[in-house]
């Protein structure tokens, strides 16, 4: 197993320290060190050629001494380090993730508006972070519609059967053996598909919605099959949902420990990382943990 730390990013707010909690249990389930990260931000107005020194270290750090005293009688078999860095925060907690087993942060830290369910700290790590990212909101967001399958506890993972991503189905069903849970795949298709013969005139679909839905599963499922033989003591359970990716995904939170979603691989006319709109949505609107998976080396 990796010795790579769990990077857990603190400023002192009451969001930052449930992303601690989340982390220092990751860190107890995969016997890695925890390190906490304290990002002291600053802005350095002046021309490109004038270097401009950060803030100077303080004497004392209230950041420190919280985390302190909240994980005091808690880290039992965990090794846990502190860091107070200076900079931009969304420039310097990706870098983080460079050596890395995951990054966790809050939903929102203590520079965030009231009205923005994610700052931007959390939409850049989530973008540009070489390892996974976890974001842990803020409890009871609302979340409608129903969540498929049994109750009990259940690792979320999104599918896109016409490009499944690999290392997002490695991660979620990695992580639903840590937790000895169930893995509930989503794989949503397009319904009703409709075509227009005239103006104003639909016309209904010539294929039938079973079949749509059986040939959606069954991709599903056979993206799965070598992850279960990897870990044939997870449970793993395909769910080929009609509507919007987003929306399944997100009544899927209910009640679930995690929802893994992947980042968009580079392309040739958009080299820059880049997440897509489901993510995006997903970590907006879910109400539980998200994992935001970067894609493997080869392709990103």
């Amino acid at each position: 197993m990796s010795t790579w730390p769990v990077v857990a990013a603190v400023d002192g707010s009451d969001d930052s320290l449930r992303a601690l909690d989340w982390a220092l249990d990751a860190a107890r389930r995969r016997g890695a060190p925890l390190r906490v990260v304290n990002v002291r931000p600053y802005a350095a107005w002046a021309e490109p050629d004038i270097l401009v020194a950060g803030p100077a270290e303080p004497k004392d750090d209230p950041v420190r001494e919280q985390v302190r005293a909240h994980l005091e009688g808690r880290t039992e078999r965990v090794t846990v380090g502190y860091a107070a860095l200076a900079g931009a925060p969304s420039a310097v907690l990706p870098e983080q993730g460079a050596e890395a087993q995951l990054l966790v942060l809050g939903s929102r830290g203590r520079g965030g508006f009231a009205s923005l369910l994610l700052g931007s700290s959390g939409l850049a790590a989530a973008r540009d972070a070489a390892c996974p990212v976890v974001v842990v909101p803020r409890p009871g967001r609302e979340v409608h519609g129903e969540a498929p399958g049994e109750p009990g506890p259940r690792v979320v993972v999104g599918v896109d059967v016409d490009s499944p991503d690999e290392a997002t189905l490695a991660f979620a069903t990695a992580e639903a053996a840590l937790r000895r849970a169930r893995l509930q795949v989503i794989a949503a298709y397009r319904w009703p598909v409709t075509g227009l013969a005239a103006p104003a005139e639909v016309i209904p679909p010539p294929i039938d919605q079973n079949a749509v839905e059986t040939e959606t599963r069954a991709l599903a499922e056979g993206f799965l099959d070598p992850h279960r033989a990897r870990h044939p003591d997870v449970r793993c359970e395909a769910h080929a949902l009609p509507g919007d990716a987003a929306g399944n995904l997100v009544a899927a939170s209910r009640d679930a420990e995690l929802v893994v979603v992947g980042r968009h691989r580079r392309r040739l006319l958009a080299p820059a990382r880049m997440m897509g709109s489901v993510t995006q949505a997903v970590l907006l609107h879910a109400a539980s943990p998200v994992a935001v998976v970067p894609p493997a080396p080869s392709g990103d």
